[in-house]
């Protein structure tokens, strides 16, 4: 069999707009024709479809681009071992998305898109499950983590600080998937708000978010002394990753860092690992919040950029009119300073103010390969 993405790309476009159908067409499938899978899922399934759509919609469109593919899918993989994923599942996993997208797309199947969809999935099945393979040699597959320190920044943010029982290896810009014992099999999201350190610990900024499971638990019902598991570390923000061109600042351009809220964390992580490199660019930092008592980090900020010169640090506040500092969107304060044309630009934020960013920046001329970009992690 041989890939054919235009072929699948057709078709996944038929199913796009009834994607929340589709998706809970899948897993009921999945789980009628493999009751036993049910146990490795959580009790609500709607963010489960949801992460499940938007996996498939990157793979889809990433068929063109082998080498973004294959980095995605092999984070997919590992990232899967957490879920207690074997091999032996992806065959389940493939019959039930061919029957969803046969049943979907019924209006135009063929025996020949059939094909075409059954060699895509081979393909990203071999690449999760090989580097599943190979993961499962030289790392566990979760980390338990004790909670050493739990600061409550706010009524609704935390700063909380994990110790993993053995070595987390990441990089700068990553996130890790967090579960706690109050939520068994349910994951969410938290971006890593440090550099790596001899210490082996870690730094989670975290929003408790009405409905959030995880992210409540985390802000107001967990204590110094608890153990969470986190599962291995990922994101297309960490440094070395494919459109990541080095180190920030290795190339001596100068960096523009874009924060909104808890969005944050993985930049101070990439901050970090600037000033502990040696390197000199400039930094600027570009923090929003609605008000000024969401600067939950601000005082820390400030005492980095008192001990590394060439770091700015910009509080920005939206909708507090008696607020003495910078006023506005973050966004809109970008276009208030020269050119950003020639820095390399990570942000990270609210999905609208990312977006927002990346538009504005484009029109201001920053290359589309040297803005690097990411959610805030946490619960919708």
């Amino acid at each position: 069999m041989s890939l054919n993405p235009r072929l699948v790309k057709e078709s996944f476009a038929v199913v796009e707009p009834v994607a929340d159908k589709a998706a809970a067409y899948f897993y009921g499938r999945l789980f009628a024709e493999n009751p036993h899978l049910r146990g490795m899922f959580p009790p609500a399934m709607d963010l489960q479809r949801d992460r499940l759509f938007s996996a498939l919609t990157r793979i889809v469109w990433s068929l063109d681009s082998p080498g973004s593919l294959s980095s995605f899918l092999g984070q997919l993989g590992r990232d899967h071992r957490k879920y207690g994923v074997v091999a032996e599942h992806y065959t389940a996993v493939g019959n039930a998305l061919l029957a969803t997208i046969r049943r979907f797309a019924a209006e135009i199947w063929t025996a020949e898109i059939e094909a075409a969809w059954a060699a895509a999935y081979a393909v990203a099945a071999d690449l999760m499950i090989d580097s599943a393979v190979s993961d499962s040699g030289v790392s566990p597959a979760w980390w338990p983590a004790e909670v050493i320190d739990h600061e409550r920044r706010t009524p609704e943010i935390a700063v909380i600080t994990l110790r993993p029982g053995q070595r987390l290896p990441y990089q700068p810009g990553q996130y890790v998937n967090v579960q706690t014992p109050r939520w068994p099999r349910v994951w969410r999201p938290f971006s890593i708000a440090n550099a790596p350190r001899e210490d082996n610990t870690i730094r989670l900024h975290v929003r408790a978010v009405p409905g959030g499971w995880i992210s409540t638990t985390l802000v107001e019902h967990t204590r110094i002394g608890d153990t969470v598991t986190l599962g291995p570390p990922v994101g297309t923000m960490a440094l070395g990753t494919p459109g990541t061109p080095g180190t920030p600042g290795s190339s001596g351009r100068d960096i523009l860092c874009v924060a909104g809220g808890t969005g944050l964390a993985p930049l101070k992580a990439i901050v970090e690992h600037v000033i502990a490199s040696g390197r000199r660019p400039n930094i600027h930092l570009l923090y929003g919040a609605r008000h000024s008592r969401e600067l939950y980090d601000l005082p820390d900020l400030i005492r980095m950029a008192s001990g590394f010169p060439w770091l700015k640090v910009l509080p920005v506040v939206s909708d507090e009119p008696g607020y003495d500092g910078m006023r506005g969107r973050v966004t809109e304060v970008m276009e208030r300073f020269h050119s950003w044309a020639d820095h390399e630009v990570y942000v990270c934020g609210p999905a609208a103010m990312v977006d927002e960013a990346v538009r504005t920046l484009q029109r201001g001329g920053v290359p589309p390969a040297d803005i690097h970009r990411d959610l805030a992690h946490g619960e919708p």
